[in-house]
């Protein structure tokens, strides 16, 4: 009813005329928006003020009744509009209307290396957001893979800073299109779910400018986010989501951000801080339901009554009050008050259309000897395919990130599809999450298994022998310690014995091909064994369909890896209990994570070390094959204020069209390349550096030049001591390649 009273004082203003005259400054769209917002801030009272920062229902904020200005309604992503729920509750509410399109996990859309499925991704899903009248998306994730452990990976974009803030850039502006506020979240080096409430994040101020905040910059300043999602872990001993370091003197002061700052559900934790140190709205204080909190337990919130007693007593001032209701007001005329937002569209063909090629796109093609892939099938030949998770629906469950779909096209199904004239079956291999439900929504799937694992493994080989092709279809799940929000995973293996089955396939069938699902890397003794590895990932919707549309080769694949798969843990830069999972010194409150690797994180760490690995990041094959030409450059030198471009020719070789991912990396002077020992050395620098991408779509025999430009930024180091980015004098080296191990074209430049 809320809604109607402002729509219908909107038409009013817009009709002109005496009703015009009358219409007050913050209801009249023609208006700028900070016009409308103070002029509503004046007529507020310190109560409505108040009332707007603290959650009054699980998933929404109260408005101004009086005022006509409508209520917050937030909603969980950022795969996908999480099912409508009880009022005071995570558990679904029972809807019948709410089951939403599913999109790819982030890490599949990182792997796509594709700004435009960015795009693609970030409308598709805003107008989802839209249609279901939300303001805010909490979403999309961004926190860097600092180890492959993390049982969040699965929702963020990799472990490199570049890549992540350039794709969660064209993410937030199509989301925003719609008139709803993308939260980019969790905000800042929150890199484990490990004691993620307990673990205090000791981190440098080069690491930390280096690494794990430019994607959030990016977010900011080049994608003009709306809403940023605080951490529930700390940084430097205080709370992030009322930190003042990051919310006060970096965000909202270096950075300049507008927008509000969003608590993590739970992650309010202090009267004090939660005034004075950036926070703008509170959500989810006694995350559990609410069971057992006080009858008027919404207005017990650290931003509610306690906070109004401090205005009253003198101990807080209206000034930082009129802030907090200022950024919530500009937050409301950006969405539910905008008139010119479009009214969405929700589980669309469009949208399902969407899903699917931004999750083929994403698929990796890891290894392929001998030509097996495409898959080829004769009309009357046999494919067996093998494991759970060619049938397991992943949709459901992994925390927060979990939906409720019309549909979830698995591996098998679209096998079958695929191949209508081949007798296509299934063998389940192992017995792995047998759960089909999450917060009330159920899958509807009976993964029941009587077998022993014995038996199992021994019904897959004698299915595969002498078959036209093997599809094992294995990896992680979202239960608790794997891709799964809570808890990080236990090792990189592969779970539940899976090693064991692939290579007692491998034995029988010379055609096995291998197909990982995870949002994590995972590690693969196997590899050797096996001539065709494909990553696949948490598709969404038409996850299956997308997956079998690069094994048949209807897409030619063109996914790179968003991070590093590793020979094994140990090979990592987290060598210590202090830097993973922390450690608990005696007399302090919260566990301590010591970042001593620095800025030594993914690539950085292994191609520096030369520590070989089992699949660089940024590698992936292609059906096709790419040649690169000479690397030419606009100049030889570079000095302050000044630019140069790099060019490269790419030329397709093979008789497919395809896309190559041509990846900038840079790399330093030669004596500020760190050495083994060297890690603290604020002067170190990594052996190289992503600096720019483009995904180039060349037919057959095509040759096209791909052309970066290149500022003393992309040179630059982050001071610590100066508080200030440097480029170094020196020769840099400018280098091309398919992946950071691939390196196809170099030139160089001197900065003077």
């Amino acid at each position: 009813m809320k809604k109607y009273i402002v729509l219908a004082a909107l038409l009013a203003a817009a009709c002109g005329g005496p009703v015009r005259k009358n219409v007050p400054a913050y209801l009249d769209p023609a208006k700028p928006v900070e016009e409308r917002v103070e002029d509503a801030l004046s007529r507020m009272s310190p109560e409505e003020k108040v009332a707007m920062l603290h959650a009054q229902s699980k998933f929404s904020s109260a408005g101004v009744p009086r005022l006509g200005i409508p209520e917050i309604w937030c909603t969980d992503g950022p795969h996908g509009i999480r099912p409508e729920v009880l009022w005071d509750e995570w558990d679904q509410a029972g809807w019948t209307n709410d089951s939403c399109t599913a999109f790819p996990a982030l890490s599949c859309l990182a792997a796509t290396w594709d700004r435009e499925m960015a795009s693609l991704f970030g409308r598709s899903i805003g107008e989802e957001a839209r249609y279901r009248e939300k303001d805010v998306l909490l979403g999309p994730g961004v926190n860097i893979c600092r180890t492959p452990l993390n049982g969040r990976n699965f929702e963020y974009m990799g472990e490199d800073p570049y890549l992540a803030g350039a794709m969660v850039v064209p993410y937030v502006q199509g989301v925003q299109e719609n008139g709803v506020a993308a939260c980019v979240k969790h905000f800042a080096v929150n890199n484990q779910e490990t004691r993620r409430t307990k673990t205090n994040s000791i981190v440098g101020d080069r690491a930390l400018y280096e690494i794990y905040l430019p994607a959030f910059k990016a977010a900011v300043c080049e994608g003009g986010a709306w809403a940023i999602m605080g951490s529930y872990n700390l940084y430097n001993g205080q709370f992030n989501c009322h930190n003042k370091r990051l919310l006060c003197d970096i965000l909202k002061g270096e950075w300049g951000f507008d927008g509000v700052v969003i608590s993590d559900w739970g992650g309010c934790r202090d009267d004090d801080e939660a005034v004075t140190n950036g926070l703008d709205m509170e959500y989810g204080t006694w995350t559990n339901g609410l069971t057992g909190a006080p009858s008027d337990k919404y207005n017990r919130y650290h931003l509610a009554d306690p906070y109004l007693q401090r205005l009253r007593s003198g101990a807080a001032d209206e000034a930082t009050l009129d802030d907090k209701a200022r950024r919530v007001l500009r937050l409301i005329f950006r969405t539910g008050m905008n008139q010119e937002r479009p009214f969405g569209s929700f589980n669309s063909p469009e949208h399902y259309a969407a899903a699917r090629q931004i999750a083929a796109a994403g698929v990796v093609l890891l290894k392929n000897e001998d030509g097996v892939l495409p898959l080829q099938v004769p009309a009357g030949g046999k494919l067996v395919v093998v494991g759970e998770n060619a049938v397991k629906k992943m949709i459901v469950g992994g925390g927060s990130s979990s939906l409720k779909t019309k549909y979830e096209i698995n591996p098998l199904e679209a096998l079958q599809e695929a191949f209508p004239e081949a007798e296509v079956v299934w063998e389940r291999g192992y017995v792995g999450d047998t759960s089909t439900s999450y917060n009330r929504v159920d899958t509807g799937q009976d993964l029941s298994e009587a077998r022993s694992p014995e038996q199992l493994v021994s019904d897959a080989v004698a299915a595969a022998e002498g078959v036209d092709a093997v599809i094992f279809i294995g990896g992680l799940n979202k239960s608790a310690h794997q891709d799964n929000e809570g808890t990080d995973r236990l090792g990189l293996g592969l779970p539940y014995g899976q090693p064991e089955v692939i290579a007692a396939l491998s034995e029988v069938c010379p055609r096995l091909i291998v197909v990982n699902i995870s949002g994590s890397p995972v590690a693969m003794p196997w590899a050797d064994s096996v001539p065709a590895i494909v990553q696949g990932w948490y598709g969404g919707s038409e996850s299956g369909r997308a997956l079998v549309d690069v094994l048949s080769g209807a897409v030619n694949p063109s996914g790179r890896l968003p991070f590093t798969f590793p020979l094994a843990l140990e090979d990592g830069p987290l060598k210590t209990e202090r830097q993973y999972p922390g450690i608990l010194p005696e007399g302090e409150k919260w566990w301590q994570e010591y970042y001593e690797e620095g800025i030594f994180v993914g690539y950085r760490w292994y191609d520096t070390h030369q520590i070989p690995v089992q699949f660089a990041f940024g590698h992936g094959l292609s059906y096709t094959t790419f040649e690169y030409g000479e690397a030419k450059v606009s100049r030889k030198s570079l000095s302050a204020g000044g630019s140069m471009t790099v060019t490269v020719p790419v030329t397709n070789t093979g008789a497919r069209d395809g896309a190559e991912v041509v990846q900038l990396y840079i790399a330093p002077p030669s004596d500020w390349v760190a050495i083994p020992g060297s890690l603290e050395d604020p002067l170190s620098r990594p052996a190289k550096e992503l600096k720019g991408f483009e995904k180039v779509y060349l037919k057959a025999g095509e040759t096209r030049e791909v052309t970066f430009t290149v500022t003393p930024q992309e040179l630059s180091r982050f001071d610590a001591d100066e508080h200030a980015w440097v480029a170094d004098k020196g020769v840099y080296r400018l280098l091309a390649g398919a992946s950071s191990a691939d390196i196809r074209a170099e030139a160089q430049v001197e900065f003077r």
